[in-house]
């Protein structure tokens, strides 16, 4: 074999390029932000459904009371959690807790990488607390 000491060498090199990423960032995780309720959401102590579906599957909600409205008239929504009948809108049910866009909602979508599109129709709400 010619050469094998380059070879060996090069793919050596080669191989620490490719894994330098991961060796750089090991441990350094970036941990979801923490979202900043509102007094009314502390007060509440829990959301139309667990927090845990809410964190992982609240736009996939959305979508479906957006859909349910538009093409059902189906306005009101009963909650598996509690019972409690609400009125299907991020406006009026969603925000009226979560008011504050900027340190609830933008966080974690930044964090996540994600531009919902519900500003797109909906009027952002203003800022409060």
């Amino acid at each position: 074999m010619y050469d094998g000491g380059k070879i060996i060498t090069g793919l050596v090199i080669g191989l620490a390029l490719l894994l330098f990423p991961f060796f750089y960032t090991a441990g350094k995780a970036a941990r979801a932000p923490e979202r900043e309720l509102t007094a009314k959401a502390k007060e509440a102590e829990k959301c139309i459904e667990a927090t845990a579906f809410m964190k992982t599957g609240h736009m996939k909600l959305l979508d479906e009371w957006r859909d349910e409205v538009v093409r059902d008239a189906d306005r009101y929504y009963t909650s598996n959690l509690t019972g409690e009948v609400h009125y299907k809108s991020i406006q009026v049910t969603c925000m009226e807790c979560h008011s504050n866009k900027t340190k609830f909602c933008d966080r974690c979508h930044t964090y996540a990488g994600v531009d919902p599109f519900c500003w797109d129709c909906h009027i952002a709400p203003k800022e409060s607390e």
